[in-house]
């Protein structure tokens, strides 16, 4: 099983576990987001283009599952306008090990944060900024490719 949404509304993490966890393996590994509030954040944009993002995302989640013996994938990234608090994205793995269900989930997150056609742009209540890519995000990413 693996499953990709790139959607507005908000999602439930337990619930995305549990049709992991039902995937019959000995491990299950995943990762929330959360937006952050800090700096006087009001909101955090995100933008995207459909049908890339979602190919990109399946694209990832292939190299996944070449990569790692994996018997369940279920990544989840929101768009639109969220606020601080809100949850923005989940990435969930099982395998029949813990190891390959931690390492697959560290490689699709760290990948997703690099690499995934998302605009963000933060809201201030005096201004709004695109956000930058980040160096040691992009660091975590290269080491996958090592």
């Amino acid at each position: 099983m693996s499953a990709v949404s790139i959607q507005t509304q908000d999602f439930d993490p337990a619930a995305e576990l549990a049709a992991l966890e039902a995937s019959g393996g000995g491990g299950v590994a995943s990762f929330t987001g959360i937006v952050r509030g800090e700096g006087g954040l009001i909101a955090l944009e995100l933008e995207h283009y459909p049908a890339m993002t979602s190919l990109q995302v399946e694209r990832i989640i292939e190299e996944a599952k070449a990569r790692w013996p994996l018997l369940g994938v279920r990544v989840i990234h929101r768009h639109g306008r969220l606020k601080p608090g809100e949850r923005i994205v989940f990435v969930g793995t099982a395998s029949r090990h813990r190891t390959a269900a931690l390492e697959a989930c560290a490689f699709l997150i760290d990948w997703l944060k690099s690499e995934a056609p998302f605009w963000k742009k933060e809201h201030f209540a005096d201004r709004a900024t695109w956000v930058e890519a980040r160096a040691e995000d992009d660091a975590r990413a290269q080491g996958w490719r090592t």
